[in-house]
């Protein structure tokens, strides 16, 4: 029995300052309850004031998705009651939302699939709870942070497929510079909406609460799908319940059942007025709009033959897709860029900035490559360099002049190789081509790293003709 998923998901803006007032936007850090003014706090007489970046940053995202986009969209107030919503109400668009329609790629398993967007409404975010024990304490830094909603249509099949249409959502927000999408912050969450198909149509739904990782996705997921089937099977209805997510305990937690968009009493919100988006300003935006991640995956698998899982993880963070476009660039061979990144370097990046300029990269894999240096050598000097120990032009000059590249020595190291190491020549002479870097991998050893590869090669295999 196949599964019909959709997702609302709520993405925190990269904005200064909060949707309605100037209050500071970057709470996560600061103390409890110092990001507030009576906007955010919903004090009585406190009007609120549209932020446009806020609007230039959704404009941004729609554009991405090819969504229509509502030259006159509305503000209204979603009511309920709770104790991280001082106003007792909420700001969102609902009867006329900023966007419609629009699609996202993904890729799962090797096969491309689409979901369809709904729409995509601006909102405001709501305080946050803190559970210690018995007690539970208020923070209200978060209280009208902008989010951006987009809610897509049940196109999703599995738990699996929610968690990788997620992350190719949070690739492309990133590279649009719209949102960090640091699920670990809340700046990434969603609710998910799950039926199962049964005679073709989707069932009553459950729905998952503020689920706020990837794993937290698809597990919780996973578990509505197994309930819908077990109620199923004893022949009982799925009741439109609302779940929460436990995650140390693994397992869905019943908050309510039945809610109704009604329940909100939604209604225009009088201190607003319908936001107008003349053509000249997006037009604009458009024009600014940076090269979208799918097709810049595509753009590196045809001119530099990047593999699709490699390039996957360098677009994972448009600071290190930017960083490898760099040195590719200053390479004749771009894609030995890919390992040195993911597999050098990435350790020590815990920073936005990378730890070495991509023109030094570039200089210390054009050495290993032309065969200047040895890859081990190579890698040592890296470590040197992003750790603060030496400059990459003069730790390369002293290694450089460390190689070893008497053809006379190496060859008597050579023949001395060759001699302790019968099976591998004889693997060699049969045709088997990797016994020639094993043989390569010994006299390295035993050089300590300084012998010159190439020439080592050049006289391994010269030596193995004979």
């Amino acid at each position: 029995m196949e599964a019909a998923i959709g997702l609302e998901i709520h993405v925190q803006l990269l904005t200064r300052t909060k949707l309605f007032c100037s209050c500071r936007a970057d709470y996560f850090a600061a103390p409890p309850n110092t990001l507030t003014c009576p906007v955010c706090l919903g004090l009585p007489g406190a009007l609120p004031v549209l932020n446009r970046r806020a609007v230039e940053l959704a404009l941004r995202a729609a554009l991405a998705l090819g969504a229509q986009i509502q030259k006159t969209s509305h503000f209204d107030r979603k009511n309920y009651f709770y104790p991280d919503l001082p106003k007792g109400y909420q700001i969102t668009q609902h009867e006329v939302p900023l966007a419609l329609g629009g699609i996202i790629p993904f890729k799962v398993e090797g096969q491309t699939k689409i979901v369809r967007v709904r729409e995509m409404h601006l909102e405001e975010d709501a305080g946050k709870l803190i559970h210690t024990g018995a007690k539970t304490m208020i923070d209200f830094n978060r209280s009208g942070v902008p989010l951006v909603e987009i809610v897509t249509e049940p196109d999703l099949r599995s738990a699996r497929e929610a968690r990788e249409f997620l992350r190719a959502l949070r690739t492309l927000l990133r590279h649009l510079r719209v949102s960090n999408a640091d699920m670990e912050k809340g700046e990434l969450r969603c609710d998910a909406n799950v039926s199962l198909i049964v005679d073709g149509r989707p069932g009553t739904k459950t729905e998952i609460k503020n689920l706020n990782s990837f794993r937290a996705v698809e597990k919780a997921i996973s578990a509505a799908i197994e309930y819908q089937r077990e109620k199923l099977s004893r022949g009982e209805q799925i009741e439109q319940v609302t779940f929460g997510w436990d995650d140390s305990r693994g397992e869905l937690v019943i908050q309510r059942v039945k809610e109704e968009a009604h329940d909100y009493r939604y209604f225009p919100d009088p201190d607003l007025v319908p936001l107008e988006i003349p053509s000249a300003w997006l037009e604009e935006i458009q024009a600014k709009m940076p090269e979208l991640p799918w097709e810049r995956e595509a753009r590196w698998v045809r001119e530099y033959h990047v593999p699709e899982r490699e390039a996957k993880a360098l677009l994972a963070d448009p600071s290190r897709a930017d960083f490898f476009e760099e040195v590719a660039k200053n390479l004749p061979n771009p894609q030995a860029a890919v390992g040195w990144i993911l597999s050098e370097l990435l350790p020590y990046w815990t920073d936005e900035e990378p730890p070495i300029s991509a023109e030094e990269l570039a200089l210390l894999i054009r050495k290993v490559e032309e065969g200047s240096l040895p890859r081990t050598k190579a890698k040592e000097i890296l470590e040197r360099v992003v750790t603060g120990k030496g400059s990459l032009p003069e730790l390369i000059r002293a290694a450089e002049g460390e190689i070893l590249r008497d053809e006379e020595g190496l060859r008597a190291l050579v023949l001395e190789i060759l001699a302790a190491n019968p099976a591998a020549v004889a693997d060699y002479r049969r045709g088997k081509t990797p016994a020639l870097s094993f043989l390569v991998g010994q006299a390295m050893r035993k050089t300590k790293g300084r012998a010159d590869p190439k020439i080592l090669a050049q006289i391994f295999q010269e030596l193995l003709k004979e």
